[in-house]
């Protein structure tokens, strides 16, 4: 997860998000590196426009939750369950950051 954070600062910064930034940053707050995960980082990122993912994240997050539990009052049990695995598919779609990331 440091990686990413790293990642982020540097872009946030306003600063490439290459190996060496990444690799600096981590150094500094005192963790370990391991080379073989920036470069997979770095070239995961390579085509993320990090700005929109961010912007999609932060959206997915706050959608209202409360139409989903009216109609889980009416649907007997079974569709009850799939609703739920509905939702948190939908969740863990929202968490995109993290899965960009590894």
């Amino acid at each position: 997860m440091e990686l990413v954070y790293a990642a982020l600062l540097l872009h946030s910064m306003k600063k490439p998000v290459d190996e060496a930034g990444v690799k600096k940053i981590v150094e500094a707050a005192g963790g370990k590196t391991d080379a073989v995960r920036i470069k997979a980082l770095v070239g995961s990122l390579k085509d993320v426009n990090i700005d929109e993912a961010i912007k999609q994240t932060a959206i997915a997050s706050t959608a209202p939750a409360a139409p989903a539990e009216e109609k889980k009052e009416e649907k007997p049990k079974k569709e009850e369950e799939s609703e739920e695995q509905k939702e948190k598919k939908a969740e863990e779609a929202a968490g995109g950051l993290s899965s960009l990331f590894g």
